[in-house]
């Protein structure tokens, strides 16, 4: 893959984690299409990794708090801070994900990860998005989140492991069926994706560390993951300024002319 090539998808993955709009789907359809090579799961996961440090970067402040509040809880057995609960919540929320990650993961990228099914399921990630922001009731704030909202919250975000159904949208709708707000919907989401982004991250490099990676294999991998993090840090900030007085419908519309688009090519080739 070329240095142009890594930028180009590290732009894709920036944008397209934190809006809700697949990023799996647009890293798979877009070389495609192009007819680049493969990414590939490694670089995926670098790519990744530079999204995961956009929501540190844009959440520290919060993401200490929390943080805090948990170790607290932890030393004094009570759950009596408004961070400390929604901490735990964000453990009872990646449950899920993970279970279907070690269940799932191989069954699902080897049957579901061709472009034509990938298209058709982000025009399922429109009809989510749709539906959960056209039936949410939008008048609930995330301090007032329960376990059984987290779990729903959770169960959303593992469906994710679907090449195309958009983790943050899934989230995101998830908390809008849950009745949160659409602000607190996507910081929820933004937040949940920490623990499972850091796990899987984690796990690829160390396995890449066992057998070892040239430089030259490094660098776009590196290259790719700087511009996923700018991008990604832009992208956490306009979806949090957008969806304070607008709705999700244009996401909506959006993967549906996308994944129409990318089953009329299928069809074609």
């Amino acid at each position: 893959m070329s240095a142009f090539q890594a930028i180009i998808l590290g732009l894709v993955q920036g944008l397209t984690e934190f809006l809700p709009i697949s990023s799996s789907a647009h890293l798979t359809l877009i070389p495609w299409a192009l007819h680049w090579p493969e990414p590939g799961l490694l670089f995926d996961t670098v790519l990744h990794v530079g999204t995961l440090a956009a929501i540190v970067a844009y959440f520290w402040h919060e993401i200490l708090r929390i943080l805090g509040a948990w170790f607290g809880s932890l030393r004094t057995r009570r759950i009596d801070n408004p961070d400390a609960r929604i901490a735990w919540l964000l453990i009872l929320g990646t449950i899920p994900a993970v279970l279907a990650g070690l269940v799932l993961e191989d069954l699902v990228e080897q049957v579901l990860g061709t472009p034509a099914i990938v298209a058709a399921i982000l025009i399922l990630t429109g009809v989510v998005l749709f539906v959960s922001d056209r039936l949410g009731r939008k008048d609930r704030s995330l301090e007032q989140l329960k376990a059984g909202d987290a779990i729903v919250i959770g169960v959303a975000q593992a469906c994710a492991i679907l090449p195309g159904l958009s983790r943050s949208g899934a989230t995101m709708a998830g908390g809008l069926v849950r009745g949160l707000t659409r602000q607190d919907a996507a910081r929820f989401s933004f937040l949940l994706a920490l623990p499972i982004t850091f796990g899987a991250a984690a796990q690829q490099i160390y396995k890449a560390a066992k057998v070892g990676l040239s430089s030259a294999e490094w660098l776009p991998m590196v290259l790719g993951a700087l511009v996923a993090l700018i991008a990604g840090y832009l992208a956490i900030r306009l979806l949090l300024g957008y969806v304070r007085s607008h709705s999700l419908r244009p996401f909506a519309i959006y993967c549906w002319v996308v994944g129409i688009a990318g089953l009329v090519l299928a069809w074609v080739r």
